[in-house]
């Protein structure tokens, strides 16, 4: 074939790319894009967020979930949850041909949950991918259920088929390891669908799935002394979910009409300001991040422990709320908003002296720089859910005699020698007032011990 006849063939036949590309228009309608996106909630989290601290987004201990399995840190879990396996599938008696059954049947639903999931974990012509993804599943959930049995109070005997000296299941185990597993449990790619945790606890109990079973069970794991979720309502997502929901109930402070300032959009001042300025701080009897309020000159706002804990658990809800759509901005929202009262260790003291702050890392300067450095590029929805509160302590703020009370404090009372500096100037002030005064009333009150005058010849 000569060089004109492969052009020609070239120009008649059609490129491979293109044909591909025209496969695939139906994949652009906005319905079959709607249903593939809404399936997400579980991502793996952008270098561009990553940035400000990798290790908060890291598993430590354990792996969960497809997007850290087989990490060589993460391996030496594996054998404890193949045993934790073993030991759930005694206790109930049935068969694992069962759980698998009941898992096989939710695995789209669960394939979807993550994005960008890897193609060695979806059915492919040999079937193993899928094989693969539904023994992690199995084994992954299996796991989680016997720590929460074994961790909850009260359910200890009910799960006391493990060794004395077990390295996961044993007091000592929930001293020392069970920490880690909590926190490796709010990273956001180290999600685990809840959906599993109720097919597989249906399949062992013989009883209907249970929402709210599973939800109580995990935020009671993740956070004993937390309010529970009302009845009633949805399955959550995943652990980080279900914790995240636990911090935001209620209603947020809606601003009146009469009191809407469109045009104030100044940062806040921070909590040393404000408290010069006239606003007192006080606890909010409600731990629901909701319950930030501003009234009569008081902010009232929920006791948050600062611990280390604190930042890989703020930094994965948010990086949630960003990756999620739908998700909102509460959590987001109300770091932004300690950011922005808190600028050195002088806010944290006056915060923690008013029981706001619960500070558990020890120095005023560490919770100061936690805060700056987790809010950093942060990305806040035009109206932002803390929007209400913020324009009413800065109107507050903004009245001329807060200002100058403000201005006065700031520039006089900062350290004892302006302070007396400035009583020195009142003292000579009012001196010299005092000295005018008692200058000019001889001329206006004669003195009474003088003569009286003459009267003057008619």
């Amino acid at each position: 074939m000569t060089s004109i006849e492969v052009a020609a063939a070239g120009g008649s036949g059609k490129r491979t790319w293109v044909s591909d590309v025209e496969k695939t228009l139906n994949e652009a309608d906005k319905t079959v894009e709607v249903a593939q996106w809404e399936r997400h909630c579980i991502y793996r989290v952008p270098a561009c967020i990553k940035d400000i601290k990798s290790k908060a987004y890291q598993p430590q201990v354990v792996s969960l979930g497809p997007f850290h399995h087989g990490d060589p840190n993460l391996l030496p879990m594996e054998e404890h949850k193949r045993r934790a396996l073993r030991h759930l599938l005694r206790r109930a008696g049935r068969p694992l041909d069962d759980f698998v059954a009941a898992v096989e049947d939710i695995a789209e639903q669960l394939e979807s949950a993550y994005m960008d999931l890897g193609g060695e974990w979806r059915a492919g012509i040999d079937g193993k991918g899928r094989e693969r993804f539904l023994q992690m599943m199995i084994v992954d959930g299996c796991f989680l259920l016997e720590v929460m049995r074994r961790t909850a109070a009260g359910n200890s005997k009910q799960v006391d088929d493990y060794a004395g000296n077990d390295p996961i299941f044993s007091r000592h185990g929930i001293l020392y390891m069970v920490p880690y597993i909590k926190r490796d449990m709010l990273m956001l790619e180290n999600q685990l669908p809840l959906l599993v945790l109720q097919r597989l606890d249906a399949v062992e109990t013989g009883k209907s799935p249970n929402d709210d079973f599973i939800n109580r069970m995990v935020l009671r794991f993740l956070a004993p002394f937390s309010r529970p979720l009302q009845p009633g309502g949805r399955l959550g997502l995943h652990p980080l979910d279900v914790f995240r929901r636990s911090m935001l109930f209620g209603e947020y402070q809606k601003i009146r009409s009469s009191e809407d300032n469109t045009q104030d959009n100044d940062i806040i001042r921070s909590a040393v300001e404000l408290y010069e300025a006239g606003i007192q701080f006080k606890t909010s009897k409600s731990s629901s991040l909701h319950k930030i309020r501003f009234k009569h000159g008081v902010l009232s706002m929920p006791t948050v422990p600062v611990d280390d804990s604190t930042e890989y658990m703020f930094l994965n809800m948010m990086a949630f709320e960003r990756l999620h759509v739908g998700a909102g901005n509460d959590v987001t929202a109300y770091v932004f908003f300690m950011d922005n009262i808190i600028d050195s260790a002088k806010d944290v003291a006056l915060l923690s002296s008013k029981g706001i702050i619960q500070n558990a890392v020890g120095s005023d300067k560490a919770v100061a720089k936690l805060f700056n450095s987790i809010s950093r590029d942060v990305v806040l929805e035009p109206d932002s859910a803390l929007d209400a509160v913020q324009r009413q302590v800065n109107g507050y703020f903004r009245q001329p005699w807060n200002m100058w009370r403000a201005n006065l404090i700031h520039t006089y009372f900062r350290s004892p020698w302006a302070f007396l500096s400035l009583a020195a100037a009142v003292f000579l002030l009012v001196m010299t007032i005092m000295q005018t005064v008692y200058t000019v009333l001889p001329f206006y009150k004669p003195d009474s011990n003088s003569p009286p005058s003459a009267p003057s010849p008619m």
